[in-house]
């Protein structure tokens, strides 16, 4: 690890993480970890791969699931290598535990954004974010931000996806809360104790607090909570799932009731509607399985690589 000079001699400077791996036959990949603000470890730092030529084509921002770090991203897809040869720069930045887009994920992923667009001197009209899970949500929502806020946010996204992920916190937390009390299955009981806790000590129960959480919640099934998915309408859209009940309820006791796709669904319908003909939902059976070979529905691998770089690059062409 080596330190360089700060560039705008404030709090910003650059660490370069070298992680040399095999890829295919005797290529090699550099994985480099910027950090703008060294106060912030968890969500002040992102891991760049840039393409193997020179040139930018396009950006792609991936998150990850809710408490992890971007690091676990690049061991769970091969995004980042498809699009190292496709002239993508492929970025990981993580929200940390947050199932939302709140004023402090705003902030550290705007000072990201603005270190990227600086650094890289790509075009803020080639992005596209996408994340794992609580990642997707956050995505979401802040891809909205920038259609909603143009002159507050950096970037004008052309597109947002999300695999597997809990969209609507109201959902959620009704989710959470038949988890924990029907304690069918206790890897659901531990988890939606746990996820429940942060939320309260967070901003508090979603229905205690509506005019908040309408504010950070990307899509809300109850339309009363709120219709953020307007500022959608010309975005191109993405919802990944693997579609395995039997494994859900084989291994959760989970019903299609309880599923993530549910809610996806219902988004991905309401963009169509509107007009939004570059909504699409990815559906898939039997993809999911991490890096350990475990299966599992709830994973990166849901993600087809080559389609989804092939449809970036469409959509940011141009």
């Amino acid at each position: 690890m080596r330190k360089l000079k700060n560039r705008d001699m404030k709090e910003t400077f650059l660490i370069i993480l070298t992680f040399v791996f095999c890829i295919g036959q005797g290529k090699a990949q550099t994985i480099e970890k910027i950090v703008v603000n060294e106060k912030d470890p968890i969500s002040g730092y992102y891991l760049a791969v840039k393409p193997t030529s020179e040139h930018i084509d396009s950006i792609l921002v991936l998150l990850p699931g809710y408490g992890q770090k971007p690091e676990s991203i690049f061991s769970e897809t091969k995004l980042h290598i498809i699009g190292q040869s496709n002239n993508i720069l492929t970025i990981g930045f993580t929200e940390g535990s947050k199932l939302y887009a709140d004023e402090n994920v705003q902030d550290a992923f705007t000072k990201i954004l603005k270190d990227i667009i600086q650094r890289y001197k790509v075009d803020k009209n080639k992005f596209v974010i996408g994340g794992f899970s609580a990642g997707g949500a956050v995505a979401l929502r802040y891809v909205e931000l920038c259609k909603q806020f143009p002159e507050r946010f950096p970037i004008n996204p052309t597109g947002v996806f999300t695999v597997d992920s809990p969209i609507d916190i109201f959902w959620t937390w009704e989710n959470l809360e038949k988890n924990f009390e029907n304690k069918y299955s206790e890897v659901s009981v531990q988890e939606a104790e746990w996820v429940m806790n942060e939320i309260r000590k967070d901003h508090g129960v979603p229905k205690e607090n509506i005019e908040y959480y309408s504010k950070i919640n990307p899509f809300a099934m109850n339309k009363e909570y709120g219709e953020n998915e307007k500022w959608l309408k010309n975005v191109a859209v993405r919802t990944y799932h693997d579609l395995d009940v039997a494994w859900r309820l084989k291994n959760r006791n989970q019903t299609v009731n309880q599923q993530n796709f549910l809610v996806t669904s219902e988004l991905i319908n309401r963009l169509l509607l509107m007009g939004n003909q570059g909504a699409e939902f990815m559906q898939s059976l039997d993809t999911g399985y991490r890096s350990d070979g475990t299966k599992h529905p709830h994973s990166w691998s849901i993600v087809d690589e080559k389609d989804c770089i092939d449809w970036i690059k469409k959509i940011t062409a141009g």
